[in-house]
This record gives structure tokens, sequence and C-alpha cells, in this order.
């Protein structure tokens, strides 16, 4: 997929079709937005954050309630800061705890999933919950999986044993997932989202409530292996639930009502379908789920200038001190100032038109 960008744009806007004629037709009409999307993606949501403050503080006020937040693992973090009185203050808190988490030297799966809790306790603090479930504009809903079989276990050599089994065989199909997952739904109750109701795999739809919204969050986001995943959560089927983009890595679904449009911030300019598609070069979303989508992006120019020239990803803890990982990543979000400046600008002075470009 090749595009051409101009030196000095420092963000891609992608449109699906209907999306395309409709931002080329009007600009950018904030009434028209009613869902905003997250993926998946860990330590990549560090070249998103000064984006959210943008979305949070400057755009969501000027859309109609209700405003349907739907992510998977970190998007469904970065939601639970939009849902929020604060939402600003939120993602200050969030970046920053993210940004300083320390390890031991080989830390276990244990530690990690400690440590990721406590950065949830803070983002949330004590009002966190009830704000996100009485928010008077957004309503959040949450993606996770419910994981069968060796998948359901935190044994890790049967955990890998079944994970390298699915994903050789999704490597044939997509739709093996489901013999080993269902998705479930972790919706507001006061609105149902566009995507209820989704066919191709297992599907449960469960309601968010003060009892489990933490738990989901942290479900969301347990990547198998890494993290230990969650089990027996309030209100649903009882089972062991991880991390949503396990199927629904870049959300392939439609995101938005038929008469809205949804807003997504991404890493990329591109979507995958599932975690398992990440090395898949043919294994492509539907056209048609993103057909009224804008996705927002950084363009591989800025992404070749940022440090280590790469978006933040997991391998960093891995590939470099936790002081040198620490100032690669401060210095990511420093230079992301630019993106959050030119969204500004695109949105303020009406130039949405004529930036945007067919997904």
């Amino acid at each position: 997929m090749s595009h051409s960008y101009s030196s000095r744009n420092t963000l891609v806007f992608s449109a699906g079709p209907t999306a395309f004629r409709e931002i080329r037709a009007d600009g950018f009409v904030a009434e028209r937005f009613g869902t905003l999307a997250g993926a998946s993606g860990g330590a990549k949501w560090l070249v998103l954050s000064q984006l959210d403050r943008v979305v949070a503080g400057t755009i969501l006020p000027r859309l109609q309630s209700p405003v349907h937040l739907i992510g998977t693992s970190i998007g469904a973090w970065r939601f639970a800061c939009y849902g929020q009185n604060d939402p600003v203050a939120a993602i200050d808190r969030f970046e920053e705890a993210y940004l300083s988490q320390t390890y031991s030297e080989k830390p276990d799966r244990e530690e990690i999933t400690r440590r990721t809790a406590d950065i949830l306790e803070h983002v949330l603090g004590d009002r966190g919950v009830r704000e996100i479930l009485s928010s008077p504009c957004t309503r959040t809903h949450i993606m996770t999986v419910r994981s069968h079989g060796l998948l359901a276990s935190e044994n890790r050599l049967g955990l890998a044993i079944g994970l390298i089994s699915v994903a050789t065989m999704n490597m044939a199909s997509r739709r093996v997932l489901g013999a080993f997952f269902d998705r479930v739904l972790f919706h507001d109750a006061r609105d149902l989202p566009p995507f209820h109701s989704l066919d191709g795999f297992p599907m449960h739809q469960v309601n968010l409530s003060e009892s489990n919204l933490k738990d989901v969050i942290l479900a969301t986001g347990a990547i198998p292996l890494v993290l230990s995943g969650v089990s027996n959560i309030a209100g649903a089927p009882p089972g062991m639930y991880r991390d949503g983009g396990v199927i629904d890595y870049h959300l392939d679904f439609p995101h938005s009502a038929p008469d809205k449009l949804a807003l997504y911030l991404h890493f990329y300019d591109y979507l995958k379908p599932g975690w398992f598609d990440k090395r898949l070069s043919w294994r492509q979303v539907s056209t048609v789920n993103s057909d009224r989508t804008l996705l927002i992006s950084p363009s591989p120019g800025f992404v070749a200038r940022l440090p280590n020239g790469k978006i933040p990803d997991r391998t960093d803890f891995t590939n470099f001190s936790p002081g040198e990982r620490e100032r690669a990543w401060r210095g990511t979000v420093a230079a992301c100032k630019q993106l959050a400046d030119e969204l500004q600008d695109v949105v303020e002075n009406n130039r949405l038109a004529e930036r945007v470009q067919p997904l």
C-alpha cells in the first residue's frame, strides 16, 4: 500500500468510501461522529497520547451524546481516561505511570500483572469507575475474549502449545479462532452500541458495572503468557478472560451506526483483523467494516524521525535498558506534540476535506 505524503505533514487522514465522500463534501462535522475506536497495541499508544489529549479536550466536547467508545487492550485503557470527568488529567496520569513503570531484572508474569493493576488504580483513582459509568457524553464498551481448553490454562507450557496451535491454524482461516475463543463485549448498560451483535465468532454481551469494570479493563489487556488472564468476571459467563485483541486486534467489524461516522486514532495507516494476523500480509480487514471510518495515523516520515526510528513497542523492554527505554519513550511523547498541533490545526481551520485520502 503506497501513499504520497507531503514532507511537511506529520499525520495521515484516511477514510473508508462513505466517510471519504462525506468529509470531502462537508469537512469535519463533529455531530457526524458517533463512535471513537481504539486498537490493541501496548506501548504503541505512546505515539497517540498527545493526539488523545486533543480528541478528549477539544473534539469530544463538540460531539453529540451518546458517543460510543470501543476498544481492545490499550484502546480500552485510553478510553477509560476519555470517560472520566477530566479526561486530559486522566491521560496525564496514565502516560506518566506508563512511562515510569519499572520491573526487576527478569520479571515474571505475576510481577507484570501486579504492576499493571497498580497503574490502573492510579489512572482510575477513587472516582474513575463511577465517572465512566455515569458519563453524560461517552458510553464505554470493551471487547475481550473468553478462552477455552489449553488457552484457558495459566500453565506456561500448555498455554504456549495452545497458542502455537491456534497461530498455525489461523494461517489457513481466521474462523478457527471461534473454536478456542468467544468474543465477550462488555458494554455500557444505558445505550447499546452499533456493534452489539456481530457474527463470525461466538459472542456474549455483558453489562459493565462498578463490580466488573476494573477486571474487564485488566482482562482486555491480558496478553497471553505476558499477563495473567482474569477469571470469573462479575456478571459474565464463567471462564478465563484475555486480551480482546486476540480476535479484534484492530477491530474488524463495523464501527459506527449507519447514519454516523467513526473516528479512529491509530498507530498505522492500515488495519489487521486479529493478533495472530500481524505478520500475515495476505490477511486484510473487510473494507465494508471501515466504510464509515476516519483513520488518523502518524506518517511514515514522522515515525522514521522518532527515537530509534520506530513507534515504541513491547520489545523495548528486552532490547533496551530501563533507562534507555524510558528516555526513548519520553522522547517519542515529546516529539508527538507535533502530531497534536497538526490535528488541532486541521480541525480548527477546517482543513480535513483537503487532507483526507481513501483508506
